[in-house]
């Protein structure tokens, strides 16, 4: 979403909730990013986010007109966001849990030496970066929710403190006390184990291989590398939206935020299209 005052976005509410469908879309497009962002660090596949985002985004348009402005539009939308996350039960690793442990084990004693050339003729460069992407991805799946949540918050959106205690039920100083334990976790295992962003020797085109056969891989299937990167300057309008950020900020640059794919943007556009403005005047 273009960068708009509250007032201005307290009127595209006013608007939607009335029964303007573009005002309506306007809100839902452009909160559909900072949605599937939120989804895809904290469920660790395209495929989970692209259902979460469309469950909350419809959430978010059932709920519109409990919106009072006591908050940002992106904060409110935001708590609507991690409430559900928080308990989502239908994403992969919410029946294959992983653990820094196993992770660890598999890096230390994994025999990806005996595997033979499974790329397809793929690029393994290409593969490499995928499997980089997905791998420090779905290593987040190894903290607990709440660790996660608090993870991605502090890091990829850098969320002020006050902000996010308050989406987390939580005083600020909890939030950066466990902001900081979490971030140290991650930073150690990473310098322990992974050789693309610690001292590891964990290798991402060393493993391309070992990742297809373990099915972690799929060379006719790289979201991460078809998915576009959104800028600096969009995610830094997310920030500012939801009030100025603290100083706590710390560069893992495996957080990179991506643009929703395109089958999403067709899924919300189907929503929209369908959407009936009665469950949200009557909500």
């Amino acid at each position: 979403m273009n960068k708009k005052t509250n007032e201005e976005l307290q009127a595209f509410v006013d608007k939607a909730t009335a029964g303007d469908k573009k005002a309506l879309e306007t809100l839902v497009t452009g909160m559909q990013d900072i949605v599937f962002n939120l989804s895809l660090r904290m469920l660790g596949t395209f495929a989970d986010a692209e259902d979460a985002t469309q469950d909350i985004l419809l959430k978010m348009i059932t709920h519109l007109s409990s919106f009072r402005g006591d908050s940002s539009f992106t904060t409110w939308v935001f708590s609507i966001a991690v409430n559900h996350l928080k308990n989502y039960k239908k994403h992969m690793f919410a029946h294959y849990p992983l653990s820094f442990e196993y992770y660890g084990d598999d890096i230390e004693n994994g025999k990806i030496q005996d595997v033979p050339d499974l790329t397809q003729n793929v690029e393994k460069d290409i593969l490499a970066e995928e499997l980089k992407m997905s791998c420090t991805n779905v290593m987040l799946q190894c903290l607990d929710t709440e660790s996660r949540c608090i993870f991605i918050l502090g890091t990829m959106f850098k969320v002020d403190s006050r902000i996010a205690g308050d989406i987390l039920e939580m005083t600020p100083e909890t939030y950066r006390q466990k902001l900081s334990r979490v971030r140290k976790k991650m930073a150690d295992f990473l310098g322990q184990y992974c050789g693309e962003y610690g001292s590891g020797k964990c290798k991402c085109k060393d493993r391309v291989n070992y990742a297809i056969q373990s099915h972690r891989l799929n060379p006719q299937q790289l979201d991460y590398t078809l998915a576009t990167e959104i800028s600096a300057k969009a995610m830094l309008d997310v920030k500012n939206a939801m009030e100025e950020i603290d100083d706590l900020s710390q560069d893992f640059s495996f957080c990179k935020p991506y643009q929703s794919p395109e089958r999403t943007k067709h899924l919300v556009q189907e929503l929209l299209d369908s959407t009936q403005f009665s469950i949200i005047q009557n909500s």
